[in-house]
């Protein structure tokens, strides 16, 4: 067949695209598919590749004699192409030695190998074989490789032909060439679209013939037989080796249950020389130790789900069969899980088939030609049906867009729920093996290397008190056993490969068997562009290429041109345009949505939110065009700084500890920094090399710290302006339930995990009041609260010291210190908050040395007594109520147990107690942990179930400032400690709710963040190094913008006289520090 441009031009075959499983989906999926992709749930195999995606330097090979090309091609060649240097893992090749001497000796090709150390077999390997090694492989018509060739490496140039032997043959100056690789271009997936656009006219203006010589691009995962089934592909070496990484995964999991299981031995894939040793050590070592010893009782017994009806599920299943399984069907899960006698020497496996979980609307039975024509009709009962007996889900089956999932988020809590109910470690462990992120398992945020091959996965729509999951999602398992799958592609892609020389050294049309047509057919389903232009069934791709090219500009590209893809600065904007501001906010919590919206309100900022749920990154981003989500794992510095060098200032939402990694990077890249958590020791060392790299580190713009820095910066420069000097500086904050949603114990509710309030309970505390430094034990601080903190007409608090509030005074510029009578930092909360708070502590459900491991909630509060006072203490209300009230006084006994009876932890039989018991209150509790654990970490998954915001409650937020002032005077005037008529009382107040949009709390974070983060990329500020909001220009900007927004501080001004927070404050300390008034 002649390779002419015409020729090339009018190919137009219709391949349908392909499922996972190696089905056809029905052609409606395929218009469909971009849409899905463009939200990224696609394979995000190559981890963030769409900022990675650049040239790779040739390496210099040393005492290596290189095959060179003559100006006219005499031979056919073909070129084996290296892997991508950047995956360090991929060792596989398409074409084994062997074929390679076929082709040579039988078949006067020639074939060139680009060399890679790492490859399964050795360039001496290839050399005995009859191939040459060249370093680019430019003199090769046609190019194959395993995954996607880096950009930098691909070779469009077309090139003269092979040297006929048909005489008079007429054959054109040029050829186009051929490439054959998983391009992952064929859904749409924007990572990629550049690949797909060096194969395109319209993309490469300047390629000869007007591109029509452009290369063919063939994708190995289109070519399928008649029956839609793929043909070439390493599924069956996938299952195989995701098995096996998903055993090891599940070993692991055990170990954090407690428990050791032979699984232990489990043999990693490419440890081992080959798949027979493999099968050898899990039959021999594994196996042989589940027959003799059986699997733990604690465990009961382990059954294996394994889901998919294609070559991955059968891999799955087949290395399995080393093991001493034995076979079972979903309707037998319940009583195999649940029978105390069923037989521990055996792993029970389950292949759990569509219609053993997809059920109808409308009740109808499952059938399959139904489902693919309507899959919009099923659900999937998998949640409840097969997950919760399971000890390791091996997930084989494939998903599209439009398709039920097998399971959703929202099912994984109902899974473990029930899961919990049945023994530890039921379904604590997921092989992924078809890596589709977020797909058929939603909670599927990322995919996982051989390197570190699996996570924990923790949906933010899990409860707290739920355990996560332990996910293996390794997205290049076959290369683990790089010899078989090497083999067995090998054996299978060379029809194709032989197809496509005849292409070449064959144009003229040739009488073909009935075999060599059905592979000449599926070559041309598999061609994805040719001549330079999309073939037919693939010119929707077209929209994603449009949609990668737009977002070039947006930042979330890093590539420039064809020829030259190292980012060296920033890419110059079209003419007329000027570049968009980009701005990199890690992480995708709370506090995100109000700093996403704040931020996208203009039009000149691109916002990138990376996080590690796309689902996550998705929702915020969905309403505006100058957002875009991506997935990264943190723990992925490489990852992380690509994403940090295409942005100008970065936003880091992530917990405190990765703040100052990130800050490296930010000065490694010269780029900007806000968060809004407190300086740590570690972010202060980076000042110097801050200053250096001209970046600013600007921490503590959020609420508290944040908001009340720049409030008391602003009230303190304004009373220092009018001449005023400070005498005394109090300041307290608190983020709480609105008071129609606090009438619960505590008067608190938690929005994330309880335990950093109950580890405060614990803190110490330092503070200067009336002239006095003072100090308070962390044994102490809950008992020596500061009731009525006169803060509001209306709401009643009481509060708490706050850490040390002595270094506020140079923060401040509260100098010299003899000078200020009182400087005192607090948190607010609801009465009654310390006196219940003290009792739970003193009854030690607050403790972190011990460990308690009830067998009911209702016991937890009898075992934590039991360590606290280390006595037995019997089960029976009297002696509990004895031990009860030996900690806790008499004027608390009716309040605490009806605290602890609302929450459930005593026995239902002391409620006669309480002097009022509620019969109002929620009565479901979380599944008790399933081994020995500290009493505070039991005790924050039970708050965090039980005091939870429900859908609909608001919070609010309270933040206030007093500052007692007095004019300068060089006269001699009043001591500190004798107040007098000129002092005036300065207020500074905020009070916030939430709204249905966002919560008060997330408001009062996340704004401060926004307006600081676009004060520093319009360069507004001139401070380098690690700060605060400190500089007027940047504290008066949040004030101001807060303003404008609907959350600015209300100042007060009035004299000096009883009733205010300072006076308050001094006469409650006199009475707790006056024994005799104690």
């Amino acid at each position: 067949m002649a390779l002419t441009a015409a020729r090339i031009m009018l190919r137009a075959l219709s391949p349908p695209l392909l499922c996972a499983s190696g089905h056809v989906p029905p052609a409606s999926l395929q218009t469909t598919t971009f849409a899905a992709t463009f939200g990224i749930p696609y394979h995000s195999h190559v981890d963030m590749a769409v900022l990675r995606r650049s040239p790779l330097t040739l390496r210099a090979f040393v005492r290596r004699t290189y095959h060179s090309a003559p100006s006219r091609a005499s031979k056919l060649t073909v070129g084996i192409r290296r892997e991508d240097p950047a995956r360090i893992w991929e060792r596989r090749c398409p074409i084994t030695p062997d074929a390679v001497r076929e082709l040579v000796q039988k078949d006067g090709i020639e074939v060139l190998v680009q060399p890679c150390e790492r490859r399964v077999f050795t360039a001496d390997d290839f050399l005995k074989a009859g191939a040459k090694l060249h370093p680019t492989l430019q003199p090769a018509h046609v190019i194959v490789g395993i995954k996607e060739t880096p950009l930098g490496e691909v070779l469009t140039d077309p090139l003269p032909p092979p040297a006929l032997h048909v005489h008079g043959a007429q054959h054109p100056l040029l050829v186009p060439r051929t490439q054959v690789m998983f391009s992952h271009t064929v859904k749409g997936q924007l990572y990629n679209m550049e690949l797909l656009s060096k194969f395109l006219a319209s993309e490469n203006r300047s390629a000869p013939d007007g591109g029509a010589l452009l290369p063919r691009l063939i994708d190995y995962e289109l070519l399928t037989g008649e029956d839609g089934r793929r043909t070439v592909g390493f599924g069956w070496f996938a299952g195989v080796a995701g098995a096996l990484e998903a055993l090891c995964a599940m070993a692991q999991a055990h170990l954090e249950l407690g428990v050791a299981s032979p699984f232990l031995y489990t043999p990693r894939p490419h440890t081992q020389p080959s798949l027979a040793s493999i099968r050898s050590l899990l039959r021999d070592v594994v196996g042989a130790r589940i027959r003799s010893a059986g699997t733990p009782k604690s465990l009961g017994p382990l059954v294996i789900g394994v889901t998919g009806t294609g070559k991955v599920a059968e891999g799955c299943l087949s290395i399995l069969e080393e093991l001493p399984v034995q076979m079972v069907t979903v309707d037998k899960l319940h009583s195999i899980v649940t029978n105390p006698n069923t037989d521990l020497h055996k792993i029970y496996v389950v292949h759990a088939h569509a219609k053993d979980y997809f059920v109808r609307r409308d009740g109808h039975p499952f059938e399959r030609s139904h489902y693919y024509a309507h899959p919009d009709q099923y659900v999937s009962e998998f949640h409840t049906k097969v997950a919760p007996y399971l000890s390791l889900l091996l997930h084989g089956a494939g998903w599209a867009p439009g398709y039920p999932r097998l399971m959703t988020n929202e099912q994984l809590t109902t899974t473990l729920e029930i899961a919990q109910t049945l023994g530890k470690g039921r379904f604590a462990c997921i092989g992924d093996i078809s890596c589709d992120i977020e797909g058929g398992l939603e909670f599927l945020s990322r995919a996982t290397t051989l390197s570190s091959p699996f996570y924990t996965a923790r949906p933010s729509t899990l409860p707290a008190h739920l355990p996560s999951v332990t996910i293996m999602a390794v997205d290049i398992l076959p290369t683990a056993l790089p010899l078989e799958a090497s083999q067995h592609f090998s054996k299978a892609f060379m029809p194709y490969l032989r197809s496509i020389i005849s292409e070449y050294v064959h144009p003229q049309q040739q009488p073909m068997s009935e075999e060599q047509r059905k592979i000449q057919e599926a070559l041309e389903r598999a061609t994805v562009a040719s001549g330079g232009e999309l073939r037919a069934p693939f010119e929707w791709l077209r929209q994603p290429l449009g949609v990668w090219k737009d977002s070039v500009q947006a930042a979330v590209s890093a590539a420039d041109s064809v020829s030259d893809q190292v980012v060296k600065g920033k890419k110059p904007a079209p003419a007329g345009m000027s570049p968009k501001k980009r701005v990199l906010m890690l992480g995708s919590g709370m506090v995100a949505p109000p700093a996403v919206a704040e931020l996208c309100k203009r039009s000149d900022v691109h916002l990138v939110v990376a996080s590690n749920s796309i689902k996550d990154a998705k929702r915020l981003t969905a309403p505006y065009s100058n957002a875009t989500p991506v997935i990264v794992d943190v723990s992925d510095l490489a990852a992380v700084e690509r994403l940090v060098a295409d942005s100008d200032v970065i936003i880091s939402l992530l917990p405190v500890p990765f703040h100052p990694s990130v800050a490296d990077l930010c000065i490694r890249n010269h780029k900007h920094l806000v968060t809004a958590s407190y300086i740590s020791p570690a972010m202060r060392q980076l000042h110097d090399r801050a200053v250096a790299a001209d970046v600013v580190l600007m921490n503590e713009i959020g609420l508290d710290p944040g908001i009340d820095h720049c409030s008391a910066m602003s009230l303190l420069e304004s009373l220092r302006a009018q001449g005023k000097e400070i005498v005394s500086f109090t300041s307290f904050c608190g983020g709480l339930p609105a008071p129609e949603c606090a009438d619960v114990p505590l008067g608190y509710k938690f929005s994330w995990s309880p335990k950093g309030v109950l580890s405060a309970a614990s803190n110490s505390a330092r503070f200067k009041l009336w002239g006095e430094e003072c100090t308070i034990d962390g044994d102490d601080l809950l008992r020596k609260y500061f009731p009525d903190v006169p803060l509001s007409n209306v709401l009643k608090f009481e509060g708490l010291a706050n850490r040390d509030s002595l270094p506020y005074a140079d923060v401040y510029g509260l100098t010299p210190f003899d000078g200020v009578r009182t400087i005192f930092r607090g948190t607010l909360r609801y009465p009654g908050f310390a006196d219940l708070m003290h009792a739970f502590k003193a009854i030690g459900l607050l403790e972190a040395s011990t460990s308690v491991n009830p067998g009911h909630w209702a016991s937890f509060v009898r075992q934590a007594l039991e360590k606290k006072l280390g006595t037995l203490i019997m089960d029976d209300p009297a002696s509990i109520r004895s031990a009860l009230y030996s900690v806790v006084p008499a004027a608390q006994r009716d309040n605490v147990l009806q605290a602890l009876h609302w929450l459930s932890i005593v026995p239902i039989s002391l409620s006669e107690y309480v002097a009022s018991t509620e019969t109002s209150y929620e009565t479901s509790l979380p599944p008790l942990p399933n081994k020995p654990t500290a009493p505070i970490d039991m005790f924050a998954t039970l708050l965090a179930h039980k005091l939870r915001y429900n859908p609909g409650e608001r919070d609010l937020v309270v933040l206030s400032h007093e500052i007692v002032a007095r004019p300068k005077s060089p006269d001699a005037i009043a001591p500190l400690t004798t107040p007098g008529s000129e002092e005036e009382v300065h207020t500074s107040s905020l009070i916030a709710y939430g709204t249905p949009q966002a919560s008060a709390m997330s408001r009062t974070v996340g704004l401060p963040v926004a307006f600081a983060t676009l004060q520093i990329l319009d360069g507004g500020v001139r401070a380098r190094g690690v700060q605060g909001p400190s500089e007027k220009e940047v504290y008066m900007n949040v004030l101001q913008r807060l303003e404008e927004a609907g959350l600015g501080m209300k100042e007060n001004v009035r004299r000096s006289g009883k009733g205010g927070v300072e006076q308050t404050l001094r006469k409650h300390w006199r009475r707790m520090e006056d024994p005799v008034r104690q």
